[in-house]
């Protein structure tokens, strides 16, 4: 099984250490657009920094990121399972993991990154700012530029397994499942179940969506279950007390869409 996350936009405070290795991160195919996008990224937060805030779309009181993009060749890197915070990352629980569970996040979670394009939870990077909806010069808008060479990685790092794809639109852009990599690979909605006026109404949640999403995967990884399709995937999650219901079937040109429902939104 393989888990397609979103990266947080915030991220855990730098620390003292060393620096990251490009060539040292999992992926190898992925280094040479990764130290492009590094240097490319460096060199914008180091210079004009009213342009620079225009294109990574930082407000003012965000400026002081710029500085810390402009350090991140000698800033000190951690696992990057401590660099991402935020809703997903706090209800996924990494650092509650017991061993076990530890290992299986270890080899399924794959983070997207606007910077990196994807790394393991186990790769070592530093706090950045850099959306995958950046258009950075002079790569363009990165979305594109990563979709080019994880198109020619990620099919075999998916294998013949199970894909999850729990990825937000910005990030689903840089690789699209295709051929039977597609047929799957399932992506989850989230809709919230309500009665209003003794009706029962459905709506597409936001903010909780990434709660119930990082709930979703830490109880995979804590009940040691291991999905190889996504019809397994739809029993497993109901065993662990979701209800899950299937909106469309996958082909090789479109994944599985599943709809978690969830009576009480938290």
């Amino acid at each position: 099984m393989l888990v397609l996350l979103p990266p947080s936009e915030g991220k855990a405070a730098p620390e003292a250490g060393v620096p990251v290795d490009v060539a040292r991160l999992s992926l190898p195919g992925l280094t040479g657009a990764r130290e492009k996008a590094l240097a490319a990224l460096v060199e914008l937060s180091a210079g004009d920094q009213d342009r620079a805030a225009e294109v990574l779309g930082l407000s003012p009181g965000l400026r002081g990121e710029l500085a810390k993009n402009a350090g991140l060749l000698t800033a000190g890197a951690r696992p990057a399972g401590e660099v991402y915070t935020g809703v997903l990352f706090d209800n996924l629980g990494l650092a509650k993991l017991d061993g076990a569970a530890r290992a299986r996040a270890e080899r399924a979670l794959l983070v997207f990154s606007g910077l990196w394009g994807a790394v393991r939870i186990t790769d070592r990077i530093p706090p950045y700012r850099c959306a995958m909806g950046v258009k950075l010069p002079p790569l363009g808008a990165l979305g594109g530029y990563w979709r080019g060479v994880l198109d020619g990685v990620l099919p075999e790092v998916a294998a013949d397994g199970l894909v999850l794809d729990l990825r937000s639109s910005a990030y689903a852009a840089a690789w699209k499942p295709a051929g039977a990599v597609a047929a799957r690979t399932a992506t989850v909605r989230v809709l919230h179940e309500r009665e209003a006026d003794g009706v029962l109404k459905r709506s597409v949640v936001s903010h909780f969506n990434k709660a119930t999403k990082g709930r979703l995967v830490r109880d995979l990884l804590t009940a040691g279950l291991e999905p190889a399709s996504p019809g397994e995937l739809v029993e497993a999650l109901g065993q662990l007390g979701h209800r899950v219901e299937v909106s469309a079937r996958g082909t090789e040109r479109k994944p599985w869409q599943l709809d978690v429902v969830v009576a009480e939104v938290h």
